[in-house]
């Protein structure tokens, strides 16, 4: 036993030794041992009442709680979350609220509450957060304005076969539109977009990194990929090198698309779509948004009304701008003099508009290629390299 719980025991007794000797008034002994008339009534109330016990501290908790859940209520948050073993307590109480609207459920804190006495959450490290900075991230107000589009990172099932994740989502919406298994390159790639333009219609803008196949470190950042994307009206959104918080809307998605469909991998590259498809069919109908109101994906979503086109149309050129063709070389002709622009526009047209004397702004319909500088037969490209003649 403690030392200064023994000599508080140890006082209370002599406090009522003392006052049982009659040589001491309550009031002196109340200013003799520093305590209030109160408290020295309600020890003799326990001494007179012959508890042996009477002189120790008891317990503060009270016998019942007025405000405990009911076990059936509990029962339910168990038993969904034992359902959704992913789902934080706030999305688990619009799951609830949208399965059985005529119940009164609790507070989403006595949910995280009732998980903890269950067993069925642990504490996880939350690191320091660093100071916040702006991040630029396009802002979204309907459906299709923006799609998100990375590779998830590749990992390998458990008979050592290679998987790469291809993952398209819409940035408004958070609707998967695409999950699939492909290689990450253009001819990987592209098949999986006109599938998914086919089906859903062409969104005005697609965000991804600088990376192959859909970036590059050439003029523009343009690929393949990008090129078609353009002439379907559909612009390239780059984010910043090195910088996935740019596309972190996206990047969330992939953290739990990891927990839940990777840990443990599938047993070999059949097997590994079943989990994929389970999560984006979960993803799309039961998971919650805190960006929808904790509604589902789903229930937003509606197709673009622009539709695929059987034919690639042209892209349009503004009348004031001159127009350059770029040769199957990757080069145009200016002055009877070859400049280098990209090998990716090769086959197509490029609009260059005069904004100083011998300098020149180079765009490939509303993506900037770089800046054209004549004198000299050179372009800037985004990463302020040169590109030179020869």
């Amino acid at each position: 036993m403690p030392f200064r719980e023994t000599s508080r025991m140890e006082e209370r007794v002599r406090m009522l030794l003392e006052y049982e000797s009659g040589n001491w008034s309550v009031s002196d002994l109340c200013r003799r041992h520093g305590v209030c008339r109160d408290t020295f009534y309600e020890w003799r109330r326990r001494k007179q009442s012959g508890d042996p016990e009477w002189f120790r501290d008891r317990s503060h908790a009270p016998l019942q709680c007025w405000q405990a859940t009911n076990e059936e209520i509990a029962a339910a948050v168990i038993s969904l979350r034992r359902r959704f073993p992913h789902l934080g307590p706030r999305k688990l109480l619009a799951v609830l609220r949208r399965e059985a609207p005529g119940v009164a459920w609790p507070a989403a804190s006595t949910i995280g509450e009732i998980l903890k006495r269950a067993g069925l959450v642990s504490s996880a490290h939350r690191p320091r957060r660093p100071l916040g900075q702006r991040r630029p991230c396009t802002p979204v107000t309907s459906a299709n304005d923006e799609w998100s589009v990375d590779f998830k990172g590749w990992f390998r099932t458990r008979d050592r076969q290679r998987i790469d994740p291809l993952t398209v989502s819409d940035s408004h919406t958070r609707l998967l539109i695409e999950l699939q298994i492909t290689a990450p390159t253009i001819t990987g790639v592209r098949p999986c977009f006109e599938r998914a333009f086919h089906e859903y219609g062409l969104p005005k803008a697609i965000r991804s990194d600088n990376g192959t196949p859909f970036g590059s470190r050439g003029p523009g950042g343009l690929t393949g990929l990008s090129v078609w994307w353009l002439k379907l009206g559909i612009v390239p959104h780059f984010i910043r090198p090195g910088s996935p918080q740019d596309n972190g809307r996206h990047e969330r998605m992939h953290r739990t698309l990891i927990v839940e469909t990777t840990r443990p991998p599938g047993v070999n590259r059949r097997a590994q779509p079943r989990p994929f498809n389970h999560f984006r069919e979960e993803f799309h109908h039961e998971r919650p948004h805190e960006s929808l109101d904790r509604h589902t994906p789903a229930a937003y979503y509606a197709p673009s009304p622009r539709k695929m086109p059987h034919k690639l149309p042209p892209l349009e050129d503004p009348d004031r701008f001159e127009v350059r063709y770029v040769s199957a070389h990757g080069g145009i002709r200016w002055n009877h003099q070859w400049v280098n622009v990209s090998h990716t526009c090769a086959g197509e047209y490029v609009d260059l508009e005069e904004i100083d004397d011998g300098v020149w702004h180079v765009s490939f319909g509303p993506l900037t290629v770089g800046r054209f500088r004549a004198r000299h037969r050179r372009i800037e490209d985004a990463y302020d390299r040169l590109k030179r003649h020869g």
